[in-house]
């Protein structure tokens, strides 16, 4: 196994957009870093899942693409210096109480920091399947879980199942360019934010309610989808090119449920400076739960600011928390 006897002051778990915004973070503090990430490449789900998709509620941005946001968020850790890690995933995360020191171990490297940030997201993630026999065959030929590249969807008919902010963000998207969306959701509330699926009804996608996909059909590839009506049982059958279907994800924290944890519904507790039940490990974005909390890349940056500088008093209690507006400590 590879060891890394340098101890930096700070090792992030995560290197999706809390991830890497926890890095820019610890910059501004003077800390050195890891980012370690399972994923292989900066991001996280912005780089892998979606990122042709446009993300609408970061401020500053009244839309980016997911990619865009990813390119911008390494642009600004970059001067910083991290050291990032990727392709490896954190399996034990041990304490030293002499040395006031963690040890993160990987696959093939461990790794020592004076604090720990988990901005792991939702962990390992997979799209949920069809659970509709005989569909396998049609995966990568008609039939997709993500949207990593728009092209293959140009004037294309499409068919979109589900019914979150994934589906009704990407029935938007693709229907500037498209021949033609067609949207079923199995009842009449959408889990997606309220004005992107005002925005997806003034559009020319068909929306078909309390209506979900029986059966798929072609020769080699998708070219028809047998849907019905849950309420009557009544089917049609609509010509399509892809089929896109968005119900979820299944993740799993893995190896962090066993770092002794407080943990509520799979989630890492913490208080209002990020902090978990370990000292020394703090925790932000999707990964964390606390009274009032949100999914949202948002307020996954600010968590990210306080678990970096509650780290930064942590480890050095001899500095603030408050590390001054950052127009005072950038320069130049």
């Amino acid at each position: 196994m590879d060891a890394h006897p340098d101890v930096l002051d700070l090792c992030i778990v995560g290197a999706g957009p809390t991830g890497l915004f926890a890095g820019y973070y610890a910059g501004l503090r003077k800390m050195s870093m890891y980012i370690v990430d399972s994923l292989d490449a900066l991001g996280g789900q912005l780089t892998v899942l979606y990122p042709e998709k446009y993300i609408y509620d970061v401020a500053g941005f009244p839309k980016i693409l997911a990619k865009d946001l990813a390119h911008q968020l390494v642009e600004q850790v970059m001067p910083h210096q991290p050291h990032i890690r990727l392709g490896l995933r954190v399996q034990d995360l041990l304490y030293d109480e002499a040395t006031r020191v963690f040890s993160l171990t990987t696959e093939h490297a461990h790794y020592r920091a004076r604090a720990v940030v988990i901005a792991a997201g939702i962990g390992s993630f997979t799209p949920k399947t069809l659970a509709i026999p005989g569909t396998e065959q049609y995966f990568g030929h008609g039939l997709y879980y993500s949207v990593p590249h728009v092209e293959p969807f140009l004037r294309q008919k499409i068919l979109i199942v589900g019914g979150g902010d994934s589906a009704v963000d990407w029935a938007n998207t693709l229907a500037t360019v498209a021949e033609s969306v067609t949207l079923i959701h199995r009842r009449d509330g959408f889990r997606a934010h309220e004005e992107s699926v005002a925005k997806m009804k003034s559009t020319d996608t068909k929306i078909m309610l309390f209506h979900e996909l029986k059966s798929l059909h072609g020769v080699g590839r998708v070219e028809q989808a047998v849907v019905y009506d849950n309420r009557t049982k009544q089917e049609q059958t609509i010509d399509v090119d892809a089929v896109l279907v968005n119900i979820g994800y299944d993740s799993s924290l893995g190896p962090i449920m066993k770092w002794g944890l407080d943990m509520e519904r799979g989630k890492i507790k913490v208080d209002a400076c990020m902090r978990t039940s370990r000292p020394g490990i703090f925790a932000a974005g999707d990964v964390i739960t606390h009274p009032g909390k949100l999914n949202l890349i948002a307020t996954g940056f600010g968590e990210a600011a306080v678990a970096v500088n509650f780290a930064k008093v942590w480890m050095d209690p001899g500095s603030k928390a408050f590390p001054g507006h950052s127009s005072e400590i950038v320069k130049g």
